[in-house]
C-alpha cells in the first residue's frame, strides 16, 4: 500500500560545493541518494518536496558540511493478504520467483492450484495446466502475499497464487 510519509535524513557536503546553490545541491544528493531504497519496513518510491533543511554544521576533522533534511515521500509498504502483480523471472520444480517492483517473490509449487504441474521437459521449465495457463519466465501473474520478511535495506516474500482471481494474468 501507497503512503505518504515525512521522513528526516542528515545530508552531508564537501566543502568544494559550498556557495549560493547549496541547498539544491543538498537536496539534489538526498534524491540521489534515497529515492529507490528499502529502509526495511518500506520501499521509497519518490520524493516529493523538502520542508526544513536545516543551517549547515561543520563535521570537525573533515570539513564536510552536515544538514538535516525533513522531507515527504511517496512510501510502499507491502502487507500481508495484499494482493500484488509481479513478473515470473525463475521457474524451477519447487516453485517459481517473481519481482513486484522492487518486491521479490516466491510462489511455492504448494502455493499454485492442483491442476497446474510443473513441466520439467518444456523449454524454458514451466508450470502448466495443459490448456491456457502457462507460467514461465516473463509471465504475469497475481499474486496474494501471505508473509513477509524484512532486513534493512531488503525485503522479500512468499506469496500465493490460490484463490479467485489470481495467477496468470492473459494480455
Amino acid at each position: 500500500m501507497f503512503f505518504l510519509h515525512n521522513l528526516e535524513r542528515r545530508v552531508t557536503l564537501h566543502p568544494s560545493y559550498f556557495g549560493r546553490n547549496m541547498h539544491d545541491l543538498v537536496t539534489t544528493k538526498l534524491v540521489k541518494d534515497v529515492e529507490g531504497t528499502c529502509s526495511g519496513d518500506y520501499y521509497i518510491i519518490a520524493i516529493m518536496d523538502t520542508f526544513d533543511l536545516s543551517e549547515g554544521r561543520i563535521l570537525p576533522g573533515s570539513g564536510l558540511a552536515e544538514f538535516t533534511v525533513r522531507y515527504r515521500a511517496v512510501v510502499w509498504r507491502p502487507f500481508k493478504g495484499e494482493v500484488v502483480d509481479a513478473i515470473v523471472y525463475t521457474v524451477n520444480s519447487h516453485g517459481f520467483f517473481a519481482q513486484a517492483g522492487p518486491l521479490r517473490l516466491f510462489v511455492s509449487s504448494h502455493l499454485i492450484p492442483d491442476e497446474i504441474k510443473y513441466d520439467a521437459n518444456a523449454t524454458p521449465p514451466q508450470f502448466t495446466n495443459n490448456a491456457d495457463m502457462v507460467i514461465e519466465p516473463g509471465t504475469h501473474v497475481r499474486c496474494r502475499i501471505i508473509g513477509l520478511r524484512t532486513e534493512v535495506g531488503e525485503m522479500w516474500a512468499i506469496g500465493s497464487i490460490n484463490g479467485d482471481f489470481l495467477g496468470c494474468l492473459q494480455a
